[in-house]
């Protein structure tokens, strides 16, 4: 692993609302159709607080999502959640994991690895060299070009 890359965690949501991508940064997400939920998913068939993601920390200290049927309290949501097709309690998220809620609520998980050097600002000294050659073959074609539109 590159020594300069940083983990990204996304939840793309989509729901009677549509589709929606929630950047998870934060250590503890409240899923379900409750206003107060960190995530609110638009559906009859969601309990008011249906999930819990948790953010735990790794050996090489990056990150990863474990998600949780229901509350922080140990209350389960009515219907469950499948995780990529199997219905289960709880499952550390990984890259592409499908979590359904219920019709039309589901959710797509993924990480993604950004350098950080990619946001540093552009080298001053960082140029693109053109051809003058480049340069007239273009000016010629397009002079071909106009004097053969007549």
């Amino acid at each position: 692993m590159n020594p300069n890359s940083k983990l990204s965690s996304i939840l793309i949501v989509e729901d009677s609302k549509g589709r929606r991508e929630i950047v998870l940064d934060g250590s503890v997400y409240s899923i379900g159709r409750d206003p107060k939920c960190d995530i609110r998913l638009s559906s009859q068939f969601v309990s008011r607080h249906h999930a819990t993601l948790v953010q735990l920390p790794k050996d090489d200290s990056t990150f990863y999502y474990r998600i949780v049927d229901g509350n922080l309290k140990g209350k389960p949501s009515a219907n469950g959640m499948l995780i990529n097709g199997r219905k289960l309690q709880a499952h550390d998220l990984k890259n592409e994991d499908e979590i359904v809620f219920g019709p039309q609520a589901r959710a797509i998980y993924y990480q993604l690895r950004r350098d950080s050097l990619a946001t540093l600002p552009p080298d001053e000294f960082d140029i693109t060299l053109i051809s003058p050659n480049m340069v007239e073959e273009a000016d010629e074609d397009s002079t071909a070009d106009e004097s053969n539109s007549y």
